[in-house]
């Protein structure tokens, strides 16, 4: 079973944030450059929350704010959630599906590690399976 560790590993600890007093258009305009989904607002090298495209059409465009005008404090998450790096991407994908939410944080002692998204563990775990439906393969040919 693949571990956080593991998965941060082959996928790299890069992680975009943004500060609570930028613009949700800068957040956007920033996620669509990048082709991402969310970023981690940082505020004073703490995490503070984390806005994602959803969190954008609910708390701006819906309610009828301006994004050139809204700061991202007032549309961001702070409800963050996150993990370490021994979790399984089983733990991960269950979190996940329980939480409704796309992103994960890997944080350890306070420190931002990284970021997971729903494509990161299900390209993992496809990948999982796929190595052992090869090696059963292999040990029924074997047989």
């Amino acid at each position: 079973m693949t571990t956080v560790a593991q998965l941060l590993d082959q996928k790299g600890h890069n992680v975009e944030g943004i500060a609570p007093d930028a613009t949700v258009y800068d957040a956007i305009r920033r996620m669509a450059d990048l082709d991402i989904g969310a970023l981690v607002v940082i505020d004073q090298g703490k995490v503070v929350g984390v806005i994602t495209e959803r969190d954008y059409s609910r708390n701006v465009f819906l309610k009828g704010k301006s994004s050139p005008t809204t700061p991202v404090r007032e549309a961001m998450d702070e409800d963050v959630l996150f993990v370490g790096r021994e979790e399984t991407t089983r733990d991960c994908m269950a979190i996940m599906t329980g939480k409704r939410t796309r992103h994960l944080l890997v944080m350890e002692g306070g420190e931002l590690l990284g970021i997971l998204s729903i494509g990161d563990l299900v390209r993992s775990i496809v990948a999982e399976q796929e190595l052992t439906i090869e090696q059963l393969e292999q040990y029924i040919h074997r047989g």
